[in-house]
């Protein structure tokens, strides 16, 4: 595959799969000269399924055979289409790859409904900016106030995910302190700045090898009293993924000493950890749409009677909504998270340990036996909480 100008360009093999089953698809890339359209980018030689964001680790540059492997869930789907690309989700790549020796297994899915997370604390972040044509470097620091903010907050969760949804689901946490600072960071004219996948791949890569993790939270300062990174009105954005992987931001306020958004204080915030919940939320939001369900948006609570109140801020929306239990006016029916949502977890490594290989592809004869499209663009989404 070869293109001389930056362009997204993939060749699929539609492929019958089972439901809710876990797949792994293997195969040798080499490139040559592989650039990304952007500095900060996830595009280049990787393997992915068409029409959506779900992607491998990406090849840049000049490299010799190597094996990439992507893992993903068919979810309810009976067909997929398996696609080898040169580019990227909504990015552009130029240069050349060759991919061969593919590879297809079939894999279990876990039934169980524990979540494992992990909560990144990046104490650093040091990035230069662009403001109306001016750069500006901006860095700033955690306090170990802030860290054992967060702390608190991950064991909150952890209480809290079992009681609201009462019982259907529960969670274990690791939390990692990375000294490493933040270098990048991305934007986009409904958010402003924001921490994608992207700007940390490279410094939590080696953490997720490590364990097997079902959510990634990202908590990080982008401001003090002085100056900040210019946000659009939001403490933590949901939605985006890491290789199958929910990911969530967590921001903390330029003014943590007087701020309580996060702090527990029987006068003021008895649910400090709702950022941390209404963000993961949004990850089942985005699955059980995926999967099909016709379900309220996470954001919808008003349009279902359910306001913001003193003390615990939206717990009983989240309530009724993690346990199905929010009663639609024009149906007469009670709407929310089907509680199957808590099943469908991110496929992982351990789940190939008797795999099954499926018949999948020979090598082309020519490009044209297997090109399935060119340029095709797949569209990424953030969700937000406003405060």
């Amino acid at each position: 595959m070869h293109s001389d100008e930056y362009n997204d360009a993939m060749f699929y093999k539609t492929v019958n799969v089972e439901k809710n089953t876990s797949y792994k698809v293997s195969c040798m890339v080499k490139t040559e000269n592989v650039v990304s359209e952007k500095e900060i980018s996830a595009s280049g030689a990787q393997i992915c399924l068409a029409d959506t964001v779900y992607a491998s680790e990406s090849v840049t540059g000049t490299n010799d055979w190597k094996k990439i492997e992507f893992i993903f869930n068919s979810r309810n789907k009976e067909t997929v289409d398996i696609a080898f690309r040169l580019g990227g989700n909504g990015e552009n790549c130029k240069g050349t790859a060759w991919f061969s020796d593919f590879k297809l297994e079939k894999g279990t899915s876990k039934t169980d409904t524990n979540w494992n997370m992990v909560c990144f604390i990046f104490k650093n972040i040091d990035v230069v900016i662009n403001q109306d044509g001016t750069e500006q470097r901006l860095k700033f620091s955690m306090s170990n106030e802030d860290i054992e903010i967060m702390k608190d907050n991950m064991q909150r969760l952890k209480s809290s995910c079992k009681q609201i949804s009462d019982n259907k689901m529960s969670i274990d946490y690791k939390i990692i302190e990375i000294d490493e600072p933040i270098t990048s960071i991305s934007y986009d004219k409904e958010h402003g700045y924001y921490v994608d996948p992207v700007n940390v791949k490279d410094i939590i890569k080696n953490y997720m090898e490590q364990d097997e993790y079902d959510h990634i939270f990202v908590a990080v300062r982008l401001g003090d009293m002085t100056k900040e990174i210019p946000v659009y009105d939001w403490i933590g954005l949901g939605g985006m993924d890491y290789y199958g992987i929910g990911f969530s931001n967590i921001r903390l306020p330029n003014d943590n000493s007087k701020s309580y958004a996060y702090k527990y204080n029987p006068y003021l915030n008895t649910f400090p950890e709702e950022v941390f919940l209404h963000e993961f939320l949004h990850s089942l939001e985005r699955n059980l749409i995926e999967y099909g369900y016709n379900i309220p948006a996470l954001h919808d609570n008003e349009v279902y009677g359910y306001k913001h109140q003193p003390l615990i801020g939206l717990k009983d929306w989240y309530k009724d909504y993690m346990t199905k239990k929010i009663l639609d006016s024009k149906t007469n029916e009670y709407i929310g998270l089907d509680e199957i949502v808590y099943k469908l977890k991110p496929s992982h490594e351990s789940d190939f340990k008797n795999a099954e290989e499926v018949e999948f592809i020979n090598e082309p004869n020519n490009i044209f036996e297997e090109i399935g499209a060119m340029g095709k663009s797949v569209i990424g989404r953030i969700k937000e909480i406003k405060k």
